[in-house]
């Protein structure tokens, strides 16, 4: 893959995880499972984003 297709990759999964943390905050749910929400969603995407890249 080339460097170019890298970075739009990178930031497809960056701005994927930005939106479903905004979502995240939008539910109507208790402060501490959103908090545990954000959590699981951050580590998702920075797992998926240094398995993309070839880091795992």
């Amino acid at each position: 893959m080339t460097i170019l297709g890298s970075i739009i990759i990178s930031i497809l999964i960056t701005g994927l995880a930005f939106l479903v943390l905004y979502l995240v905050q939008k539910l109507p749910i208790d402060s501490t499972m959103k908090q545990m929400a954000q959590v699981v969603v951050v580590v998702v995407g920075v797992v998926s984003l240094l398995s993309y890249l070839e880091v795992f």
